[in-house]
């Protein structure tokens, strides 16, 4: 096997995920299976953001560089037969931005460990990467206990002679949301026209810009819920509910080359009809504050505004995101006494096959001072516990934790992610629903006997 049997790179109590401020310790393990002189052995930590033009590219047209420490851990010398760990430890500075991978670029930080031997000799060298994790307070965002809200009036003419008006509004409980939080969206559509419209889309949509010489948007839908369309006349009202995926926080605090937005766009296929809603996405809910262990207890105050509703927790094996139901109420009376009706969701890309609507602890996403402990997921289609939960297509870096006091494992609730957009086409599709499939005529048409349509004209040739 050589002079060097092992040579790695390891972190105290397994602990990968850390935070700004936070020390990063550890030691190089080797493993000889004879003596070996060298020059030194270093171990550098690095932290560093690269952006392309081109997807999937690392070679880099902009980088940047939050840190670079280098430490000494063995003198020249020789390195006898045996084992040898020799620990390190770095502190982390409080400004580095959170981990973000992305198709045109990614936010990462990484130990190297080199062995320098004597010239014209063979140097060795390792690498292990470790994840940040930069926490976003929503209670610091300004107004964000009010609701997102927007509302567009639309003219147009069909039957080339008739002209009608649709107005759209919408509204959300809140301007800023967790993973695992559920946002409820709320839609008022008055078409004020003799056509029926066509159908309602609410799309959570996130946008990455890359700054480039010329910069690049990565705008992509992570989930989408339709709903039915609004008769002649008529006045409706369509509400939905969508728990927030794994996703990396708004803005990405920190970096100057890579920026996050979201927002809900609320839009109607027939007339063309579109409107955004902002919202943030970050780490500690509205309304929640972490508290040190030494602080007492503060007594609760009276709430401004309910939060979202925590789904339980409930083991799945489909494959699909999960969303939360639609919630049972009568519909209001519109003002002038006029009926507002309730508007049915027709397809949502969170449902799994079974039309039911799973859940999931929102707890499984929170990152917290009494978990850094924890050994985390990496998901990549099979277990492995060397990183955290990670998705390639929204740049999401999470987390997985079980819930309780006791010591925090791998979380059993198991996560569905969007779709992977690194090895499908863009825009992603949504599934058909029951009607479109029996309205296709992609199939062969079945005729008497169960047979396909171009047998039975065979036969008759014949």
């Amino acid at each position: 096997m050589g002079k060097l049997q092992h040579f790695e790179i390891t972190f105290n109590d397994n602990k990968i995920v850390y935070s700004p401020g936070e020390s990063v310790s550890g030691a190089v393990k080797i493993v000889l299976g004879q003596a070996l002189q060298c020059k030194g052995i270093r171990v550098s930590c690095l932290g560093t953001c690269g952006v392309s033009s081109r997807v999937n590219d690392a070679s880099w047209d902009l980088q940047e560089q939050y840190f670079s420490n280098t430490l000494s851990v063995a003198d020249k010398g020789t390195l006898k037969k045996g084992e040898h760990t020799l620990p390190f430890r770095f502190i982390i500075p409080d400004s580095v931005p959170t981990s973000y991978e992305g198709p045109f670029g990614k936010i990462a930080y990484k130990l190297k460990a080199i062995i320098d031997t004597p010239r014209f000799s063979k140097d060795y060298q390792t690498e292990k990467a470790f994840f940040l994790l930069r926490r976003l307070d929503l209670n610091q965002v300004a107004d964000i206990e009010q609701p997102s809200t927007g509302q567009v009036t639309k003219k147009f003419t069909y039957l080339l002679v008739k002209t009608g008006t649709v107005v759209v509004k919408a509204k959300s409980d809140l301007r800023g949301y967790t993973p695992g939080q559920v946002i409820k969206l709320t839609v008022h559509v008055h078409n004020q026209s003799g056509k029926d419209t066509g159908c309602m889309l609410a799309s959570l949509i996130q946008k990455v810009t890359y700054k480039t010489k010329r910069p690049t948007c990565d705008v992509r839908m992570i989930t989408e819920a339709e709903g039915a369309g609004v008769k002649a006349g008529g006045n409706a009202e369509w509400k939905e509910q969508v728990i927030v995926p794994p996703l990396p926080q708004t803005g990405i605090a920190g970096c100057n080359l890579i920026t996050v937005d979201y927002f809900i766009q609320v839009s109607l296929k027939s007339p063309e009809v579109s409107l955004q809603l902002p919202i943030y996405i970050g780490n500690i809910p509205v309304n929640s504050h972490p508290r040190t262990p030494d602080q007492p207890v503060p007594p609760t105050p009276a709430p401004r505004m309910t939060p979202a509703p925590v789904p339980l927790p409930r083991t799945r094996s489909c494959g699909v995101a999960p969303s939360a139901p639609p919630p049972e109420e009568q519909a209001p009376l519109a003002a002038a006494g006029v009926t507002r009706d309730e508007v049915d969701t027709k397809s949502h890309s969170q449902r799994n096959p079974s039309g039911r609507q799973p859940v999931m602890s929102p707890s499984a996403f929170t990152h917290t001072p009494s978990q850094t402990r924890a050994q985390v997921q990496l998901h990549r289609g099979t277990s492995d516990t060397s990183g955290p939960l990670f998705c390639v297509s929204t740049g999401a870096t999470v987390p997985f934790f079980s819930e309780g006091n006791h010591t925090p494992v791998p979380t059993v609730s198991s996560l569905i992610l969007p779709p992977e957009y690194s090895t499908a086409g863009y825009p992603q599709e949504p599934p058909p629903t029951y009607e479109e499939s029996c309205n296709s005529n992609s199939g062969p048409s079945i005729r008497a006997g169960g047979r396909p349509a171009g047998q039975l004209r065979e036969r008759s040739r014949r």
